[in-house]
């Protein structure tokens, strides 16, 4: 597989509006300190939530809150459900901490993520798997347990040499990652948070796949399989987009979210046209807990082009 800019493909206006974007967050930092503990705190419960929900765990959101928050245990589910949302969520903690103390991506962190992530669900969390595996529902098989620990070097290297877009880069981290499948079980977990550690490196903010785009996340992970990681890369490049609206819209009045019901009161379209327009991706919208977001200056944006073309 290639690894340059030109090989992984993302829509130019797409990159754009994300740098804008980027570019005006840049532009009001230092950031609140109180503010972005509250963004971070919400973001951890959704991570771990999503992250959780695509391997397949029961608890709801609110489910996963009670736990992480009040220590209580849901009646009816799965001790291992608990256990895989603590560590989760103390793995998105151990995260922020690598990347304040400016921490590369090494054997050392993605050994010690995978350890938080499956302490007391594996025997030897944190160790690279002595056996080979499969993967349900993916095309490709896992290389040899036998030379995990060469492409595990090989891809610390990578991280360090290759000249990729960032938002491109992470994928690769994200991609090549699953792709190894280095331990036995917690690798899609210790994907995501990898990706986000690379992300906010380069002062991203992290970003969420939610349980409902699961269906598209493993499709796009499966046609990079086949060599070409452009539509998981674009994939990506939308969670980063809706996740840097996120934080301004907590920052700028007019980038404020709002649902789309209410944003239709004061415009002369539907609910229902807009949510097709966020869908299409003509309207820069944000999906959380399935609810469309738009914001006043992506509406007044989406009139001008109407009326442009």
């Amino acid at each position: 597989m290639k690894y340059t800019n030109t090989d992984i493909k993302i829509n130019d206006s797409l990159i754009d509006k994300i740098e804008k974007k980027k570019q005006k967050l840049d532009s009001l930092r230092p950031l609140p300190k109180d503010a972005v503990k509250r963004i971070i705190e919400d973001i951890r419960l959704r991570h771990t939530y999503h992250s959780d929900a695509i391997e397949g765990n029961s608890l709801t959101l609110q489910e996963t809150k009670l736990v992480l928050e009040e220590g209580i245990t849901i009646g009816g589910k799965p001790l291992k459900d608990h256990i895989e949302a603590r560590n989760d969520a103390e793995a998105f903690d151990l995260m922020i901490k690598l990347v304040h103390s400016q921490k590369k991506v090494s054997h050392e962190t993605i050994q010690q993520i995978h350890e938080f992530v499956m302490k007391g669900i594996l025997t030897n969390p944190g160790q690279y798997r002595t056996e080979n595996v499969r993967i349900t529902g993916a095309k490709i098989r896992p290389p040899s347990y036998l030379k995990i620990v060469n492409l595990m070097d090989e891809y610390v290297q990578n991280i360090e040499k290759l000249q990729l877009q960032p938002i491109k880069k992470a994928s690769f981290i994200h991609h090549e990652f699953v792709r190894i499948h280095p331990f036995i079980d917690g690798n899609g977990r210790v994907a995501r948070l990898l990706e986000n550690f690379y992300l906010m490196k380069k002062g991203y903010p992290p970003i969420i796949i939610q349980k409902e785009d699961r269906k598209k996340y493993y499709k796009t992970l499966n046609k990079a399989d086949q060599g070409d990681l452009s539509d998981f890369a674009t994939f990506i490049a939308h969670s980063v987009n809706e996740s840097i609206q996120y934080y301004l819209s907590s920052f700028i009045d007019e980038e404020r979210l709002v649902p789309l019901a209410e944003l239709s009161k004061i415009s002369s379209y539907s609910q229902e046209y807009l949510s097709l327009r966020a869908r299409q991706g003509k309207l820069d919208a944000v999906k959380i807990e399935n609810v469309w977001y738009s914001s006043k200056r992506a509406l007044e944006e989406y009139q001008k082009t109407v009326k442009n073309n």
